[in-house]
């Protein structure tokens, strides 16, 4: 396994370069499908292009390569390296995204169970001094230490998807054939 704290040291200077915020870097897959997954977001669109992708994996891939050749590999096994942006239904990482989708549906799974329980959804009601606010269907409030969550993540909700602003896409109906005048 990979050591998380080493790769992000890695990988967050590369996507700051290029005015991205690294939303999460994970790995997972096991032996079987071992992936380093970096999820990544243009601060002021919230969103990552294709090209932003394919950049920020080249980049990450220079690095890395560089490391391995030098004989301090951090990941000492082959693997996938996948790139992407957070999607809709976005893990929530950091403090400032309880603050930023307040309002919107949540999961969230603890570390470790908590009066009982270990996971929890419904309405997100924000952050507050490191704690998450989170209200029930059944309209409790459970208030959970950020440092206790393991994940999180938005709920694909029809106001969700009202809220995410699409990128541009100017110019997706015109098709300009080779050849053609």
């Amino acid at each position: 396994m990979a050591d998380l704290d080493v790769l992000n040291a890695i990988i967050a200077p590369e996507a700051e370069a290029m005015g991205l915020a690294l939303v999460r870097v994970a790995f997972f897959g096991g032996e079987s499908d071992p992936t380093l997954q970096v999820m990544a977001e243009r601060p002021e669109t919230r969103q990552l292009t294709i090209d932003d992708c394919a950049d920020l994996s080249r980049r990450i891939s220079v690095q890395l390569d560089a490391l391995e050749e030098a004989g301090k590999d951090p990941i000492n096994q082959a693997y996938r390296l996948e790139v992407s942006s957070p999607g809709i239904d976005r893990p929530l990482t950091r403090p400032a995204d309880f603050a930023d989708w307040a309002g919107h549906e949540a999961k969230i799974a603890l570390k470790e169970k908590r009066d009982g329980r270990q996971r929890f959804s419904g309405l997100l009601i924000g952050i507050e001094d490191d704690v998450v606010t989170i209200q029930d269907k059944e309209e409790r409030e459970h208030k959970l230490p950020f440092d206790a969550i393991d994940t999180a993540k938005l709920v694909l909700t029809d106001k969700l998807i009202a809220a995410t602003v699409p990128l541009s896409a100017e110019g997706a109906d015109e098709m300009e054939e080779e050849g053609q005048d």
